[in-house]
């Protein structure tokens, strides 16, 4: 990984033994195939997957980076379409997060994900009049509206414990009129978009690394997007923001993985390693995989009803408790919260 990123020069010795099959593997599980293949074009002849597994590897990278062609273009059409209908916008995580790469189609992509001012009223009444009937969410609300799944955010994200989340979401409010003026390029000519600034994403990525946690799940394609997150941030963060949004302690953990795999240096950190905490994140990430896909430890998640996921996801949260107390305790007593809002108000 530290090589195919650039964060060794060396050819690792460890690679003259490696069990290639394994490697393929544990790079599908934490969708890092592309960024993998990245490095593996960069070795000795002689050195890599056998023949047979080499094709293998290229033919899904080839896949990947046409993934991102696709979302490239689509991303930049969706960011036009809604400046044309009025709405302000900016793309949130995504191909915005593959311009980091050195290679910005070795990432493997997944929806659209884009923020739009307005408020949920007036966001709500434009998607239900183009597609009705969609489920909302606290923060997005799925907008089918093409091949590519797009989901429209009335906000980036989100905390469970009542206090962060207000002062989160004042965070938000607060910052959002600059996100929606950084205009980037996208590669080889796909267009422009609006997305956030590396200083936003320190603390909005870190919000949706923790969210995540408590919900499905983080894997390893996630903590490098934050890894060059890291890396190309313009400035320091303030410690005081962290601790009153209640990211202080998560961002020990995370600055712990960061550097024990892909080498972050000290001096680009927001945060004290914590080794303890850290080591518990990698193995949750570790068992999970990729939004904690593989993690069967409660069951299979397949074709579970509403009942059967609240108790899971609260019975999973469980051995988060003794570390993140506020959010692990808070997450069933959020889910029930908004389940009566929904209910209260006439949304679905």
């Amino acid at each position: 990984m530290r090589f195919s990123i650039g964060a060794a020069e060396t050819v690792p010795d460890s690679l003259k033994e490696a069990d290639w099959a394994e490697q393929y593997a544990l790079a599908k599980k934490q969708a890092l195939v592309g960024v993998l293949f990245h490095g593996i074009k960069r070795l000795p002849k002689g050195m890599g997957p056998d023949e047979d597994l080499l094709m293998r590897w290229m033919g899904t990278a080839r896949k990947i980076q046409q993934q991102n062609v696709r979302l490239f273009e689509d991303s930049a059409k969706v960011c036009r379409n809604f400046t044309h209908e009025g709405f302000r916008n900016c793309l949130l995580k995504g191909q915005g997060h593959a311009l980091l790469y050195s290679d910005p189609y070795m990432r493997t992509p997944g929806d659209i994900d884009i923020y739009l001012k307005g408020g949920r009223r007036r966001i709500l009444a434009y998607v239900n009049r183009l597609r009705p009937g969609q489920v909302m969410r606290y923060h997005h609300v799925d907008f089918p509206i093409m091949t590519t799944a797009i989901e429209v955010h009335f906000t980036p994200s989100y905390m469970f414990f009542p206090l962060h989340n207000i002062r989160m979401q004042a965070w938000f409010r607060k910052v959002m009129d600059q996100q929606c003026t950084n205009r980037v390029a996208l590669p080889d000519g796909s267009g422009e978009i609006n997305t956030p600034t590396t200083s936003f994403n320190v603390i909005y990525i870190l919000s949706h690394l923790y969210r995540h946690l408590f919900t499905e799940g983080i894997g390893l394609r996630q903590l490098l997007d934050y890894y060059f997150i890291m890396l190309n941030k313009e400035r320091g963060v303030d410690k005081d923001t962290l601790r009153r949004l209640g990211l202080w302690k998560f961002a020990g953990a995370v600055m712990y993985v960061l550097h024990e795999v892909f080498a972050l240096p000290e001096d680009k950190m927001i945060a004290p390693m914590d080794e303890k905490d850290g080591r518990f994140l990698l193995d949750e990430v570790m068992r999970g995989g990729n939004f904690g896909q593989f993690d069967d430890r409660l069951g299979s998640k397949e074709g579970e009803g509403k009942g059967h996921r609240f108790f899971r996801m609260t019975f999973r949260n469980l051995r988060f408790v003794t570390r993140y107390p506020t959010e692990a305790l808070s997450e069933p007593l959020f889910r029930t919260w908004f389940w009566a809002w929904k209910k209260r108000h006439g949304y679905k």
